[in-house]
C-alpha cells in the first residue's frame, strides 16, 4: 500500500511533436512535502487527461492540491481540498524548470523535436524516470539531454 500524501502540486507543460500546432502536454503530479514525483501522463490541454492523472493519484489518499488557476483543476477537484496559488506551487515549477534544460524537447525555442507521439512520451518517460527513481544511477545525469 502507498504512504499517504498530505499534498500534491499539480502542473501542466507544453511541448509539440512534428511542429507547434501539434501540441503534446506533460501533466505532473509532485509531493508537496518530499518534492519527488508522484505520478505523470501525456495528452492534450483538456479534462479528460487531468482525470487520467488523477486516477493515477488515487493510491496516495492526497489530501491537498494545490495548482494554478487552470480550467481543469478547478472543475474536477473539490473546492474544499483545492488551493489556487503561485505560493504553493514553486517546487513544481522548478520541477518543470529543471525537466526543460534537461529535456530538449520541452523547450519553447528549440530544433529538437520529436516526430511521433510514441516516441515523444518514451523518451520524456523514460528521462522523468531516470531523474527522479535514479534508474540507471551509475550514469551521470548531465549526459541526459535529449
Amino acid at each position: 500500500m502507498w504512504e499517504q500524501v498530505e499534498g500534491c502540486e499539480l502542473d501542466e507543460m507544453w511541448s509539440f511533436v512534428q511542429n507547434k500546432d501539434n501540441q503534446r502536454w506533460l501533466w505532473l503530479a509532485v509531493d508537496h512535502s518530499t518534492r519527488m514525483v508522484l505520478a505523470y501522463t501525456f495528452g492534450k490541454r483538456k479534462d479528460e487527461v487531468f482525470k487520467e492523472l488523477k486516477a493515477l493519484l488515487e493510491p496516495f489518499g492526497i489530501t491537498m492540491f494545490y495548482s494554478d488557476d487552470w480550467g481543469s483543476y478547478e472543475r474536477n477537484l473539490n473546492p474544499e481540498n483545492h488551493t489556487i496559488s503561485k505560493k504553493n506551487t514553486q517546487i513544481i515549477e522548478r520541477k518543470n524548470l529543471t525537466l526543460r534544460t534537461r529535456i530538449k524537447r520541452l523547450c519553447r525555442k528549440t530544433i529538437c523535436y520529436s516526430k511521433c507521439v510514441k516516441m515523444h512520451d518514451i523518451v520524456i518517460g523514460l528521462v522523468i524516470n531516470i531523474i527522479e527513481f535514479g534508474w540507471f544511477s551509475n550514469i551521470p545525469l548531465h549526459q541526459f539531454r535529449t
